[in-house]
């Protein structure tokens, strides 16, 4: 089987996390800049085989969209400008940072280290991709 990668994107920075090959447990893998994320995922799936790709959508609490809607709007048609044969699907990514922060203070991870925002985002895409497997198993 491939794996199922799984952005959690952001203005600034994009958090990435992956399934086993066996789409059971979900890995934080990177964070990328949002800026060369296109030619980061090119690089990665010339090497792993990857059955699709998830990437959080945000919505607010009313489903209506937020101010970082647009720009996901826009990271998804390029995405399927560059990857046509790729096959991607949006997740709710409503509280998953919130969620990450409150994983990392379980964790006992230091307060310097739950700041760096790149460790929030690959968290992020983690704990979104483990939701989308433990639905759809």
């Amino acid at each position: 089987m491939a794996r199922i990668l799984c952005i959690d994107y952001g203005k600034k920075r994009s958090g990435i996390a992956v399934s086993d090959p066996l789409q059971i447990i979900a890995t934080g893998l990177t964070t990328v800049d949002s800026d060369s994320l296109i030619y980061w995922l090119k690089q990665y799936l010339k090497t792993e085989a990857v059955a699709f790709v998830l990437i959080g959508y945000p919505l607010a609490l009313d489903n209506s969209a937020t101010d970082a809607t647009p720009l996901v709007d826009k990271f998804i048609r390029n995405f399927k400008k560059v990857f046509l044969e790729m096959p991607i699907a949006t997740v709710d990514e409503q509280f998953s940072s919130k969620m990450a922060v409150e994983a990392m203070i379980e964790m006992g991870m230091k307060k310097k280290d739950r700041q760096q925002k790149g460790n929030i985002d690959e968290l992020s895409a983690t704990i979104m991709l483990q939701e989308y497997l433990a639905t759809h198993a």
